[in-house]
């Protein structure tokens, strides 16, 4: 399925309101082609003088019932394609957002989620104006045109020729027009959200654009982006103008030129004076419904550039997740063994970060990683959550591929405390439940208790319910640290790994969490990342990273009488 065309897929489930919908906008819009027809009636009557009172009342009666019916069918087709547009676009928003959390993790570091967001919000709205009103109007100003040109051709061919002889230069221009407007508008897009990405990341990053007073810089760079945005959308809009009025120009002309060319028929007794009115109005609402179709037009390309960059991005290949799949139960006591494992991260394909490591992280104990940033320590336990595939190599668990499993299986039985600490903008009570949305209070508060963090979360005036502010920003460091935590040891994982899980905590908070955590480990498979030797010497496998190779592994004792790696790191 292109990009192009699969955008509509989200108006298939709704096809019987919408064609419901193209039902009332062409009743509405024949209804709108009896108008001039009626006025040329009412008009020749009062101008020749023949015309009885009678006539002119029921004429008048007449239109006011047309205008009537004309009213609820416009209700009907404004409700019914709003219904469709609204349904369809929550569907995509809801499908879009699915998806971009089933991509793999080099996706959102090739991408800028800022950018992703302005994405879903600039470029869907876009769509629903579109969806909403411009496709209707387009569809009902050409369903206008051609049933005038056929009345038209009834009354008089001589001047609907005559009138018709300005439309292909018109469609010649408006094709040119529109591929033109279309790659503008998809530069402007790009531009207003390369703008909102400088925004969120500055506003993201506030503490360090104000320590580093970089105000004036962050806002040079905004004004910058925001000013080539205004430039390209001010040349769209003198595109566009320059268009319209061309079309209006020659509309407005031949209008001009038909009156005067009806005038010198009617005069020659080549067409009646009722009709003549007729053809004025009628060609009047051709040249008003030709003069909007650019407009339209331009806004149908905007949209098909916004829903080709928008599908581009839906496009991409995703993680094989299946959502709908129950949880079932791994055996996950076996060994976890790493085999002849080779990996490059897709963006940097030229450096190796692991090369050919071999080794079996025992059920049930606890295995450390050390070495110097960017031994590859983190790298082991992203290949561990399946966040990447290796390059060569598999991971085991006793004999059975991890890649065998479905993901949501897989990563059900694994807590994972990274490095860069990570809360939602909610509650203390919402972040720690994370680890397990149905738990009861009383597991929520044993899991703080076990972090060492239920002495503060008490101390607050509301508790769990602290609203702890954008990424845990209303935190200490140490508190955020203990908060995911918690979050770990209230999932009960079978597979614990943790990638400096104290670091951000003070010596006293340091011991209280390592005890923790100690009693967490126990008789549970363990990977531990630890730059503070300390933390780890009781481990039961301590494994020496130096430029993704393994180089030592063995007890703290073992390796320490080595006097090899480990020993000048220790003693570092």
């Amino acid at each position: 399925m292109n990009a192009k065309n699969s955008i509509f897929q989200y108006l298939k489930p709704y096809s019987a309101l919408f064609a419901l919908g193209l039902l009332f906008l062409l009743l509405s819009s024949l209804l709108s082609l009896s108008f001039p027809l009626l006025l040329g009636k009412l008009f020749g009557a009062g101008a020749a003088l023949e015309g009885s009172l009678d006539d002119v009342q029921n004429t008048f009666i007449l239109l006011i019932g047309v205008f009537g019916l004309q009213a609820m069918f416009s209700f009907m087709r404004i409700w019914l394609f709003s219904m469709v547009s609204e349904n369809a676009l929550a569907n995509l928003r809801q499908v879009a957002y699915k998806k971009m959390l089933s991509f793999p993790l080099d996706f959102f570091h090739r991408n800028k989620v800022a950018e992703l967001s302005s994405r879903m919000a600039s470029d869907v709205s876009l769509l629903e104006e579109t969806f909403n009103s411009t496709i209707a109007e387009f569809f009902r100003q050409i369903i206008i045109i051609i049933g005038s040109l056929c009345f038209l051709f009834f009354m008089s061919i001589k001047m609907t020729l005559v009138m018709l002889g300005t439309l292909p230069v018109m469609i010649l221009i408006a094709v040119f027009f529109g591929r033109f407007v279309r790659k503008i508008s998809k530069e402007t897009q790009n531009q207003t959200a390369l703008a909102n990405t400088l925004l969120e990341e500055a506003l993201r990053s506030i503490l360090v654009v104000k320590s580093f007073v970089s105000e004036s810089f962050e806002w040079a760079k905004y004004k910058k982006t925001t000013d080539f945005a205004k430039q390209l959308a001010i040349k769209n809009s003198l595109w566009r103008g320059a268009f319209v009025s061309f079309v209006l120009f020659c509309m407005l002309g031949s209008v001009v030129f038909i009156i005067q060319y009806g005038l010198h028929l009617k005069l020659s007794g080549e067409i009646s004076e009722e009709n003549f009115f007729s053809f004025l109005f009628s060609s009047i609402f051709i040249g008003a419904s030709i003069g909007s179709l650019p407009e339209f037009y331009a806004k149908i390309q905007k949209s098909i550039g916004a829903s080709d960059r928008l599908m581009d991005i839906l496009s991409q290949p995703t993680e094989n997740m299946l959502w709908d799949t129950p949880i079932q139960a791994i055996d996950c006591h076996k060994d976890l063994i790493l085999q002849n494992i080779s990996f490059t991260y897709p963006a940097r394909a030229d450096v190796l970060v692991l090369d050919n490591i071999s080794l079996c992280i025992e059920r049930g104990k606890t295995t450390a990683l050390v070495g110097a940033s960017g031994a590859g320590k983190s790298s082991l336990l992203q290949l561990i959550m399946r966040f990447y595939a290796p390059n060569s190599g598999g991971i085991y668990l006793g004999e059975e591929s991890i890649a065998h499993f479905s993901l949501w299986d897989w990563r059900s039985q694994i807590a994972l405390v990274p490095q860069e600490i990570a809360l939602f903008g909610g509650s203390i009570r919402e972040n720690i439940a994370y680890g397990k949305p149905n738990a009861s209070e009383a597991e929520i508060i044993d899991a703080a208790g076990q972090a060492n963090a239920w002495e503060f979360i008490s101390q607050f005036p509301e508790g769990l319910d602290t609203f702890v502010g954008d990424r845990g920003v209303q935190l200490s460091g140490g508190q955020k640290q203990r908060i995911v935590i918690a979050r770990a040891v209230l999932k009960n994982p079978s597979i614990l790994l943790l990638d400096e899980a104290t670091s951000a905590l003070d010596n006293e908070s340091e011991r209280l969490v390592q005890g923790a955590l100690d009693t967490l480990m126990q008789n549970r498979t363990s990977v531990v990342i630890a730059h503070r030797l300390s933390t780890i010497q009781k481990a039961d496998k301590i494994v020496v990273l130096e430029k993704g190779k393994i180089v030592e592994q063995g007890t703290h004792e073992d390796l320490i009488q080595k006097q090899g790696a480990y020993y000048q790191l220790y003693h570092a």
